[in-house]
């Protein structure tokens, strides 16, 4: 199951490289990134993105899958955290995770990772989401985080690794 969804991961994230070559119009890669993920791998059950629009507020981009929340401050939910700490947030299981916010109940473990410009400036979050249990790794974690830097822009140099 792992080595299938590593595979499937790989191919979705080079689709989405190769769709968003080039472009440089935020929205319609957050858009084709979300899509090709959401379709490429199995037991991705939600794929997208939550903009920075306001100090210490995210709302909803483009995104695949059921209804997501409109809004997430900075201070509440696995989202919120991982824009509050500029971090990926690796959650296995959600239940588990204090202030989640449930946007579905089908949630049962969630990847969340912050998305730079090429100016260093956060631009939004990357929330997928899985009902099943304990989905993400930190290998999937890595190679998602390496499509965000190329094509949106990389991790402003001083932050660390919560």
């Amino acid at each position: 199951m792992a080595e299938d969804k590593r595979a499937q991961l790989d191919q979705a994230c080079y689709a989405a490289r190769l769709q968003c070559a080039g472009e440089d119009d935020a929205i319609a890669c957050m858009a084709t990134v979300a899509c090709e993920l959401y379709q490429g791998v199995e037991g991705f059950d939600w794929v997208g993105f939550y903009r920075v629009v306001a100090p210490d507020l995210l709302k909803i981009g483009p995104y695949q899958g059921g209804h997501g929340c409109l809004a997430i401050p900075f201070a509440r939910g696995v989202c919120g955290a991982a824009a509050r700490e500029q971090a990926t947030q690796l959650v296995p299981d959600v239940n588990a995770f204090a202030g989640h916010i449930a946007c579905a109940s089908s949630t049962q473990s969630e990847l969340v990772l912050p998305v730079w410009d090429r100016n260093g400036d956060l631009i939004a979050v990357f929330d997928i989401d899985s009902d099943q249990p304990d989905f993400f790794d930190k290998q999937d974690a890595r190679t998602i985080e390496a499509l965000l830097a190329e094509i949106f822009g990389a991790r402003p140099e001083g932050l660390t690794e919560a």
